[in-house]
């Protein structure tokens, strides 16, 4: 195995000293030899070595490839960063820990844990690109190798491959690896869909091959008269790709002309332009349909000249046109111009490639809440871009919809402060006004300024603008907002029931502000006085550790006033609708189960003494019990299940399906098979063509649902399959 590894290592690097890859193939190899396995059944090294193959096939360093083959060893064994750091040194040691997923630390849910994980990854990624490089080459393995993992999480990692690494992959220049990561996630998304169209690409392709091979022959035999030596080939257009368009723009597959483009390559910048004149003497140019990213780059280092030309049958297709380099840099991106080779020149621009990267890394630092992060990341990655020019002639790229706002925080954080006006092209604007690719920006600032207005952070479509903006005010006005959130969140302790005294403890504001990295209770209240983080968030969070602190204290007192009689000194069965549950020491209560949560005999169960409605039955992972607000009022006890009593309960199940005929019909021969009564049932469909199910029964236990989930799961075309909280 590791013979293929140095084969493709001394293709692009002769004289490499391979004995630190040697000993990494060795000490991983020997650290996952246990009984791992992956789901395929392969030991787990299997997997590792592939991400080191994949990183070889890229051409990139040796330190970058043992660090392949070690970036799991830390997760997934009990070697420590310490014992990587001590055998292979700090450099690898880092890029194996900014790999290594967060897996031992405790989240409330896995929006958060994703978000912490991206963050831990972003801030490792700017001190060391080849961080990211491992973690595309990780994830492009591990979607290779999809097919063995459970239904659920195939849709689940697909999405978010889709969401998050393929648009990275992007923004790095690595398209043969965003192309991959996409295609092979839109079989799972949609397998029907990507199944159907594969097979319509391929038979429109096999039609279009002698038409393709005409136009070929045509260009080649021109640009040898011109004495100019180039290789052309047609290159097929990707399947996501295609299924874009045909989803996001509602175009039917033969409405799709452009499955293949035919792409030039030749030895300079000259020839770029020599050949795409003579393209434009062998067919006319559809207007708006050309872009020269070879004289303005895209930000991701892209260069390449594209046109769109109607063909001999009347029919449009793309060529682009590069130079070798070119090609090299669109296949492989930042891996390409590799800072750590040999002889690099270090004269390379190759830190302003990275720009996009430090202005992520700037908001990341002031978005604290994970959905609002999460949102924050897929709009940086996706989004469109405009190319503005200095009054220097210098380019800037900004994201689409950006105004002169975003341009002079791009240019500089105090130009953006002292920014009164804006000029475009010679002319006087509204400093709201959108930017075109091409118009010439000039910022008019003032030192008497007073700094930026909040109203421009609804004028700023730049997350580096926002960030800046919200910045100027947080510091400008942290007196003020410390005392603004403090207040606020003695307020919302207040209104959720609670003594001021009891929450605002000095240990616990400190472990909540380290949670949100703030470190003291001053940055914390600043930023709820500034609405970056909310106060029920900080109230929610002190909440988890009062009731942890008091969960084994029961205020008789208060029981004694919510009870109808003293409690006797055996447990009695409660009757009618709350059949099926004893309050342990408690007789002639109230009980209901709970509809946040709908626990089912089985099911481990807590009680909660509200305020006049009795108890409240929940299951024990029930996210509402840290979040019960009753005054005075908090009080848990100890309940169980009564085995003996034969009570119907309500259990509701939600499934995500690929929208197909006769789903239902199969799901409604399932429940009527295991005799179960159907009560409710909901269906709506996403843009991504899933069907959603939810739909109720009325069981006696826990196995009723649990045998129905595993049918159902079994159903073609089902994703996931889960109870419901509500």
């Amino acid at each position: 195995m590791l013979d293929n590894i140095i084969n493709q290592i001394e293709s692009y690097n002769s004289n490499a000293d391979l004995s630190v890859v040697v000993k990494a193939y060795n000490y991983a190899e020997m650290a996952h030899s246990n009984a791992q396995t992956r789901y395929s059944g392969e030991r787990y090294f299997v997997h590792p070595y592939n991400v080191a193959l994949i990183l070889a096939d890229l051409n990139v360093d040796l330190q970058t490839i043992a660090a392949g083959f070690l970036h799991d060893v830390v997760e997934d064994t009990g070697i420590t960063y310490d014992d990587i750091k001590r055998e292979f040194g700090e450099e690898i040691a880092n890029m194996v820990d900014g790999v290594t997923k967060l897996s031992k630390v405790k989240y409330r849910n896995k929006e958060e844990r994703q978000a912490e994980s991206l963050r831990k990854m972003i801030v490792a990624m700017s001190k060391d690109i080849r961080v990211v490089i491992i973690k595309l080459a990780d994830r492009l393995h591990n979607i290779r190798t999809l097919q063995y993992m459970p239904k659920e999480k195939q849709y689940q990692k697909a999405m978010e491959t889709i969401e998050i690494y393929a648009p990275i992959a992007n923004r790095l220049g690595m398209a043969s690896i965003k192309w991959e990561l996409e295609d092979l996630s839109l079989k799972y998304i949609d397998p029907e869909g990507y199944e159907d169209l594969q097979k319509k690409v391929k038979e429109k392709s096999e039609k279009r091959k002698d038409y393709i091979s005409h136009i070929i022959e045509t260009i080649s035999s021109r640009l040898k008269e011109s004495g100019m030596e180039a290789e052309i080939k047609g290159r097929p257009k990707s399947l996501y790709s295609i299924y874009k368009k045909m989803y996001h723009k509602n175009r039917t597959f033969e409405q799709i002309y452009d499955l293949i483009a035919v792409r030039i390559i030749v030895s300079s910048i000259r020839d770029c332009y020599g050949a795409l004149g003579l393209v434009h003497t062998l067919w006319k140019p559809v207007p708006g349909r050309f872009k020269d990213y070879v004289a303005m780059p895209k930000p991701n280092m892209y260069q390449s000249i594209h046109t769109t030309v109607i063909g001999p049958d009347g029919e449009p297709f793309e060529i682009q046109i590069r130079t070798l380099d070119m090609h090299r840099t669109a296949e492989y991106g930042i891996a390409a111009h590799w800072k750590y080779k040999e002889g690099i020149n270090e004269d390379t621009n190759y830190e302003e490639k990275l720009n996009w990267l430090r202005q992520m890394l700037e908001w990341q630092q002031d978005t604290k809440d994970p959905q609002e992060f999460m949102e924050a990341l897929k709009i940086d990655l996706y989004t469109d871009e405009v190319f503005v020019f200095t009054p220097k002639g210098e380019v800037i790229n900004l994201p689409a919809g950006s105004t002169p706002i975003d341009f002079a925080y791009r240019v500089h954080s105090a130009v953006g402060n002292r920014c009164v006006g804006a000029k475009i092209n010679g002319r006087i604007v509204p400093i709201d006004t959108k930017l075109k690719t091409g118009d010439q920006v000039e910022i008019l600032t003032s030192q008497s300024s007073s700094g930026p207005s909040r109203d421009w952070l609804k004028i700023a479509a730049s997350n580096q603008a926002k960030s800046k903006i919200r910045k100027f005010f947080k510091e400008r006005d942290k007196e003020f907002n410390v005392e603004k959130g403090r207040e606020l969140v003695e307020r919302e302790i207040k209104k959720q029931g609670y003594l001021v005294s009891d929450f605002l403890k000095d240990e616990w504001i400190k472990t909540v502000a380290e949670k949100y990295n703030m470190y003291t209770a001053e940055n914390l209240f600043a930023a709820v006085g500034s609405g970056n983080i909310t106060d029920s968030q900080i109230v929610n969070r002190l909440k988890v550790i009062y009731l942890e602190k008091n969960k084994n204290k029961i205020d008789l007192e208060n029981i004694e006033k919510q009870l109808t009689s003293p409690a006797p000194r055996t447990p009695k069965r409660v009757q009618s609708h709350t059949s099926g549950v004893i309050i342990k020491g408690i007789d002639n209560v109230k009980v209901r189960i709970s509809k946040c949560c709908n626990p089912i005999p089985g099911d481990a169960i807590v009680g909660y003494i509200t305020r006049g409605r009795g108890v409240s039955v929940h299951r024990a992972d029930c996210t509402n019990i840290h979040d019960l607000s009753d005054t005075n009022g908090q009080r848990f006890i100890e309940v169980e299940w009564d085995t003996k009593e034969d009570a119907t309960f309500l259990s509701e199940i939600q499934i995500k399906v690929l929208d197909r005929p006769r789903f239902l019909q199969e799901l409604t021969a399932l429940y009527v098979e295991a005799k179960l009564n159907a009560v409710s049932l909901n269906l709506r469909i996403n843009k991504e063509k899933i069907a959603i199910v939810d739909i109720g029964f009325e069981i006696n236990d826990i196995k009723q649902i649990e045998d129905l989930m595993k049918k159902i799961s079994k159903i073609d075309g089902v994703l996931e399959v889960y109870r419901n909280k509500k």
